[in-house]
This record gives structure tokens, sequence and C-alpha cells, in this order.
């Protein structure tokens, strides 16, 4: 599982739990299925209307994608580059095919086999980029899915609430463990919408978010690899150039430590202006 992921349901879990139990007499009267049903039921009808039938069903590989801890292993992708790079400079064309074959990212694989076939260098870096678009655009709809249902959901917590006030002033003046019962779904369905929406969907859009960005980069990447193969760069040069895509943000020129004696670095503190 995503360590973030783990680390953030824990979070929620142990943040209502402390809440509930410190605020509520019973904790269990924070349970009202009726409320659940109302905001889940309603949040998924709105969405089964503006979707696809399709898309709306990748919900749930959505989730699953979100759970998982998912790899893009970088330095792989460069280290594959970096030697098909040196096979093509040396023109051993049959050693480049065997390696092809070997590689596991379809992107680099696709760039790598128009470079063999010869195929013009902007060709190549137009159906790249084109690609490149189209997966930004994918995965934006789908977490643009999640951020529709979080939207949806609050709206129906609304709607409970009015269906709860509604039934609760028919009954003013009666039974007071029915009208508490009204009012209870007519406060709940707004905390289950609240819930939903803050803790669920605009996370896991977010989330999604985050991990097209990741993707995006990696595909650029790739894409200057393939530039800088297409135009025989040194592949000492384009490993250089393919890890300053995925460095960390530190200064290139000073990292705060200066050498020691008996070659160790000892770390430089700032001290105050003088």
């Amino acid at each position: 599982m995503n360590p973030s992921t783990l680390i953030g349901m824990l979070a929620s879990v142990l943040l209502l739990g402390i809440v509930l139990f410190f605020s509520a007499d019973d904790p269990r009267m924070y349970v009202d299925w009726p409320s659940l049903g109302i905001v889940l039921g309603g949040t998924l009808a709105a969405t089964f209307l503006s979707y696809p039938l399709k898309e709306v069903f990748r919900v749930f590989n959505l989730m699953a994608t979100v759970m998982r801890n998912e790899r893009m292993y970088t330095q792989n992708d460069i280290d594959e580059l970096v030697r098909i790079s040196k096979l093509w400079i040396n023109g051993d064309l049959h050693a480049v095919e065997r390696a092809l074959e070997n590689v596991t990212n379809p992107f680099l694989r696709t760039g790598v086999q128009l470079v063999i076939d010869q195929t013009p260098e902007d060709d190549i870096l137009d159906l790249m980029q084109w690609r490149i678009s189209r997966l930004r655009a994918r995965e934006a709809a789908e977490a643009q899915l999640f951020r529709v249902m979080a939207n949806f959901a609050p709206a129906f917590g609304m709607l409970g609430t009015l269906v709860g006030l509604i039934n609760l002033m028919s009954l003013l003046g009666g039974d007071m463990r029915a009208i508490g019962q009204q009012l209870a779904v007519a406060l709940m369905t707004t905390f289950y919408g609240i819930l939903l929406a803050n803790l669920v969907f605009k996370p896991v859009a977010v989330k999604l978010e985050r991990r097209t960005e990741t993707r995006v980069v990696l595909m650029n990447m790739v894409l200057q690899g393939i530039s800088m193969m297409c135009e025989r760069r040194s592949p000492a040069l384009m490993r250089e150039t393919l890890k300053s895509f995925m460095a960390h943000h530190e200064d290139e020129i000073f990292d705060g430590r200066l050498p020691g004696k008996n070659g160790k670095k000892r770390v430089v503190v700032p001290g105050p202006a003088r």
C-alpha cells in the first residue's frame, strides 16, 4: 500500500475516533444509515447522470491505484536509454533490437523503435508529445471525476438536511423520540457529505493529479533522451541531462559543507550577519 495513503487513512480514523470519544456520550449516535444512504446514493446517482457508465466504473480501479504504492523505475529507464544509445552510436543495430525486447516502458520502447526505423526526429517528437498530452488529458478527467463527486456529496448532505427538517416540522408537538430521530437525520446527512467530500473524494483527486504530474515528468525525460539519441549525443551527456529531470531542488554550487581534516566534511552553520 502507498505509505502516505495509509498514514492519511490511519490519521483520519484516529482523529474521528478521538473527536467522537471526547465529544459524544454515545459515539454510536454518529452512525445513521439512512443519512449515509442519502449522501452516497445521491452522489452516485448524480455521477451516473453526469458521466458515461464506463467512466463511472473506473472509480474502483482509480481507488485501487491510489492505495497501491506505484513505482516509476526512473533510474532503470535512464540506464536503458543510455545503454541503447551507446549501441546506437556504435552502429550495432541488431544489439539495439535485442536490448529493445527487454525494455518494460512502452513509451520508451516506442520512441526507440521509431529511431531505429529512421523516422524523422520531428515526427517522433510530435507523436510522443501527442501521447503525453493524451495521457495528461485522460488522467485529468479521472481526477475531475472525484472533484465532481466532492461537490455532489455536500449538496446531497444539505438535501438530507432539508428532508429531515421537513419531517421534523410535521412532528412538532408530538413524540419527542421521533422528533429527535428526524433531527439526527437532518444533521447527520450534512456531516456525512462534508466528511466524504474532504476525507475521501478531494484527497483522491489531489493524489491522482500528483501522480499525473510525476508520470508526465518521467515521459518528458524519456522524450528528451529519445531526442538526444536521434542527434547521436554522448551517452554521458545524456545520463547527466536525464538525471537533471528527476533531481531534487538542491544547490548545484554549494551544499553547505566544506572539506575538513582527513578528507571529512564539516557542516557550516550560518552565523549572524556582522
